[in-house]
This record gives structure tokens, sequence and C-alpha cells, in this order.
């Protein structure tokens, strides 16, 4: 089992920056790709970025390519979202998610461990 916890979300003005931070805990060495998504009231939960474990290959999606940047620390079992140019439709519950392998899906369903979320709300 792998536990996630993130960290980092909160109130923030149209333009400003946030930066939120997940670390693993549990068989981390189990963890290859690591991912942001997030989910809006009344949507469905969506792709932001992902990285392999090697951090050599980094997907984003195309409504945050240029503003947010995805990272990670191996050693301390941590991925961050490093988020700038905040707009108020991003919005949202932000999850982090890892899996056992470098298949980095921009679906929900192949990530094998979720954290519980933490709140951005980006004010206009």
């Amino acid at each position: 089992q792998v536990q996630l916890v993130e960290s980092g979300g909160g109130l923030v003005q149209a333009g400003g920056s946030l930066r939120l931070s997940c670390a693993a805990s549990g068989r981390t060495f189990s963890i290859y790709g690591m991912g942001w998504f997030r989910q809006a009231p009344g949507n469905d939960r969506e792709f932001v970025a992902a990285l392999t474990r090697s951090g050599g290959r980094r997907y984003y999606a195309d409504s945050v390519k240029g503003r947010f940047t995805i990272s990670r620390d191996n050693a301390k079992n941590t991925v961050s979202l490093q988020m700038n140019s905040l707009k108020p439709e991003d919005t949202a519950v932000y999850y982090c998610a890892v899996r056992g392998d470098d298949y980095l899906s921009r679906l929900v369903a192949p990530w094998d461990y979720w954290g519980q979320g933490t709140q951005v709300t980006v004010s206009s």
C-alpha cells in the first residue's frame, strides 16, 4: 500500500501562484509514475500533469501548459506542482496519484493510489 498526502492548497487571486506538494509513504519503492489531477464542482476528475520516475518524460494538460510545472524528489518521495499565472478556472480540488510503472495515463482509472485532495481556489 501507498499513502499520499497533499498540501499547499489555498485561496489566491488570479495571476498569483501556489505550490502543491504530495508526500508518499508506505511501499514507496513501488512508485514510478506520479501525477496530478483536479476536480471542479460538477465536473469529472481531469488530468493536469504527470512525470516518470526519472523525470525524463513529463506531460501536461493543454489548459495548464506553460503555467504549471511538475517535479519530484525521489529521495523524499514527493511530487510537487508549481502553479503560476493562476486563473479562476483553475479552481478545483487537486489530487496526486501514483502508479507502479512509467505508463503516464491521462485517464483516472489506470492510477493505483490517490491522495485525499487539497482545495485550490482562485478568485477573480
